[in-house]
């Protein structure tokens, strides 16, 4: 062997002696998600979501992480701030590195992290914030969410509404993005479904400060057969009393958003209104084996039950998860591709990212309020498969013009 055949071959072994560990430490290094919320101002929600999200990631990273690399959540408050949450993106993106970024609970903020996105060019999977903008008017390529939408549960709710022997309507909501967007959505919908109905109040108190006495006192005046409501949290304990000390709800149907999850109805404990037609989560009695399943593993961890958001946390990590799998490495584009029609195991069952507006097919429940022992809980229950409560493909091209 002459000394030109000897010197390649010692290179070719230094080369691979040197590059052997490279690929060991690169498959070690974590896929880093970068996770903004705004925990300090909605912790009923997101503290189950937080909790939830940290069960999903350590069961990914037990069974071996994506492709043996483990994932690492970078988690940041913006409380309650689109301001906040945009500064947070760039430092996460800039400074951290990470592959994505992900959460959201109000629909302003929300907003603000999907129009980031869209103009750094990274993936952001929207976790909570349910605004229709997200995915439609102001929908990007590198933005897609997970929860179902204001139109989504408000047409699984007017479904119901449809069949109430009423006609004079009103509606209260909260003020801003979010709000704005289920009542447009209600009073369109069911406009259609029944085209004799009248809206005959409008109150959008303002988010975390309804002055619930004279919102009801409006309401009342307007003397509504039924009542539309999508306040959440503080506002709809407030507004819950309220309504009940002045009689508001006496002889009237409400339909109300969110009220049947257990973070917004275990705090009414004995106050939780009874017979409501509502969105929520029966937490204690869907027994399918996917539920049981999560249900389970988050009692053994955290020693509580899960809530809504909870459910919500853990999806979207699963989510990812399942994303990731399906490519090499976490590169953007290779990422947004992934995303886009991906099929992906929800607590609720199978679900997908949809191509055409990349919003999630995960339903929601529909049922009414009752009281059992003194608590709200939610009784004639059905899950409602988000995947039908969507409008068509050609009306989806006309609500989302960046296609």
């Amino acid at each position: 062997m002459d000394s030109g055949v000897r010197r390649r071959r010692l290179l070719a072994t230094a080369g691979m002696t040197v590059v052997a560990p490279l690929v060991a430490r690169a498959q070690g290094e974590p896929i880093r998600i970068g996770e903004i919320n705004s925990y300090t101002a909605q912790p009923a929600f997101l503290q189950p979501y937080r909790n939830a999200w940290i069960l999903a990631q350590e069961q990914v990273n037990a069974a071996g992480g994506i492709h043996g690399r483990p994932l690492e959540t970078l988690f940041r408050d913006d409380a309650g701030r689109p301001e906040d949450a945009v500064r947070l993106a760039g430092e996460l993106v800039n400074a951290e590195k990470v592959a994505l970024l992900s959460g959201g609970f109000l629909s302003n903020v929300g907003l603000a992290i999907g129009d980031f996105a869209n103009q750094n060019k990274r993936l952001f999977v929207a976790s909570e914030p349910l605004t229709d903008a997200l995915v439609w008017a102001r929908g990007n390529r590198y933005t897609f969410r997970l929860r179902a939408s204001t139109y989504m549960q408000s047409a699984m709710l007017v479904e119901e509404a449809a069949k109430l022997p009423v006609k004079r309507w009103a509606t209260v909501a909260p003020n801003y993005e979010y709000g704005q967007s289920a009542v447009r959505w209600f009073k369109e919908l069911l406009t259609r479904a029944k085209p004799d109905v009248q809206f005959v109040a409008e109150q959008f108190p303002a988010l975390g400060r309804i002055d619930a006495g004279a919102t009801v006192q409006a309401l009342a005046a307007a003397n509504p057969e039924a009542i539309f409501n999508v306040t959440f949290g503080a506002d709809l304990t407030n507004f819950v009393r309220q309504g009940s000390t002045r009689g508001l709800f006496e002889r009237r149907r409400i339909v109300s958003l969110l009220t049947g999850e257990p973070e917004y109805l275990e705090p009414l404990q004995d106050e939780a209104p009874e017979g409501w037609i509502v969105t929520g989560y029966p937490w204690d009695q869907i027994n399918t084996p996917e539920h049981s399943a999560f249900r389970d593993a988050y009692r053994r961890r955290w020693n509580d039950h899960p809530r809504l958001g909870s459910v919500v946390g853990y999806d979207t990590v699963m989510a990812i998860a399942t994303m990731l799998k399906k490519i090499p490495a976490p590169e953007t584009e290779a990422m947004v591709a992934a995303m886009r029609g991906l099929p992906f195991g929800s607590v609720f069952g199978p679900a997908e990212f949809r191509a055409i507006d990349h919003q999630s097919t995960m339903g929601a429940f529909v049922g009414r309020t009752a009281l059992k022992n003194g608590k709200g809980t939610m009784v004639d229950w059905r899950y409602a498969d988000g995947r039908n409560y969507l409008p068509p493909d050609e009306v989806v091209r006309t609500l989302r013009p960046q296609g």
